[in-house]
């Protein structure tokens, strides 16, 4: 008799996806905006741990206009669904790896003239010119030229024919708590770009904002597009962003499943390290899901879960493949029963900022911190 296959065994712990809701979401942002912003899709880990193939091909379908990816592999993965869709590789390229900027048709971000140099060769050799965005570090203090100098790397980048300038952007520090310093950052880059000679800015991508401080001016502003990551997931990255009144739908969820349900007695102190001391007898439902699938040892004692729509505390320390819940008011709980750690259940939710907060973490470590233990199952279908 052969085993059944991977993907047909019974979930213990998983992520639903649902796909419709992103697409959704990403109308509901395009709507929101003025007509000439572009959308700039931001698919970086994996999709923020969504699962990139999945995500991607999605956004593509509801009209992202260019993907930004971290790496080499995420560009390689975005290209392989779209052929010709834009794709902007947002970290560094180590050498060895420029030379698939040609083959996969993808643009660089520029922070220096040894950039310019290795990326003008690729071009050369290639036989058509290499796609890049100029970066101007306006305060971030990690990728971009310095914006006292970024008139010199645009000089250049537009002398030599082998390259192609698509863009230009820059990257706030503290968008959702400093709005003093991301107005001073906002202005060092115009400057900087007031002092780049020719520049056309209606051709090139012009971005600097994302779902934390999008601030789209009016009138006469170079801004073309706007970054989207954590938003189009459903997820309000600041209460005060612009885009705080686009009523997105979270996307991701993370659930588990009861393993056994026990009874203790008053005084037994459980988990490792005897982290918790019960104040009385308590019925407990032990989880098949710990930190090995993502759920973090820093809400030990602190999270809750969602069990038949009512929230049971987290007992004891999150260990590696179980975490210890308190059943004692859900007396109809049973093996088997499905434990919400993010999302919906029965009209009650756990929202994964507020599943952060219980971590000590924030909303984007959370969702990179779900290993490939737990399989994503995608929800497809667009309803309403």
């Amino acid at each position: 008799m052969n085993p059944a296959p991977a993907s047909r065994l019974p979930l213990r712990c998983w992520a639903e996806i649902d796909l419709a809701a992103l697409e959704r979401n990403l109308r509901l942002i395009r709507a929101s905006l003025p007509a000439h912003i572009r959308y700039v899709a931001v698919v970086k880990a994996d999709a923020y741990g969504h699962g990139l193939p999945q995500t991607a091909a999605r956004l593509m379908h509801a009209g992202a206009d260019l993907f930004a990816v971290a790496t080499l592999s995420e560009a390689a993965t975005v290209r392989d669904l779209g052929p010709g869709w834009p794709v902007l590789l947002l970290s560094p390229l180590l050498p060895e790896e420029d030379r698939y900027l040609a083959d996969l048709d993808l643009a660089a971000t520029v922070s220096t003239a040894d950039e310019v140099a290795r990326f003008a060769a690729v071009g050369r050799d290639s036989g058509r010119p290499v796609s890049v965005h100029l970066k101007i570090d306006t305060g971030m203090g990690r990728l971009g030229v310095w914006h006292e100098r970024a008139a010199e790397l645009y000089t250049a980048i537009t002398a030599t024919p082998h390259l192609r300038l698509a863009g230009v952007f820059t990257h706030f520090a503290s968008p959702d708590d400093d709005a003093a310093f991301t107005a001073e950052q906002r202005r060092r880059f115009l400057a900087a770009l007031e002092r780049c000679p020719g520049l056309r800015l209606d051709q090139l991508f012009v971005h600097a904002d994302n779902s934390s401080g999008l601030e789209t001016m009016p009138g006469a502003s170079p801004f073309n597009a706007v970054r989207v990551g954590l938003l189009q997931f459903g997820i309000l990255p600041h209460p005060n962003s612009l885009l705080a009144q686009v009523h997105t739908e979270p996307v991701f969820s993370f659930r588990t499943r009861i393993g056994i349900v026990k009874t203790l007695p008053k005084g037994t102190t459980i988990s490792y390290g005897r982290t918790h001391t019960l104040a009385r007898d308590a019925t407990v439902a032990i989880l098949c899901g710990g930190y090995g699938d993502g759920i973090p040892r820093a809400a030990s004692n602190r999270a809750q879960v969602l069990i038949r729509g009512r929230r049971c505390p987290v007992l004891g320390r999150v260990t590696m493949d179980q975490t210890i819940v308190d059943v004692t008011g859900v007396p109809d709980a049973r093996c088997g029963d499905e434990a919400v750690l993010v999302g919906r259940q029965d009209g009650a939710e756990i929202s994964i900022t507020e599943f952060s907060r219980w971590a000590d973490t924030i909303p984007w470590e959370t969702l990179c911190s779900v290993t490939k233990r737990v399989p994503r199952v995608y929800r497809t279908a667009l309803g309403v």
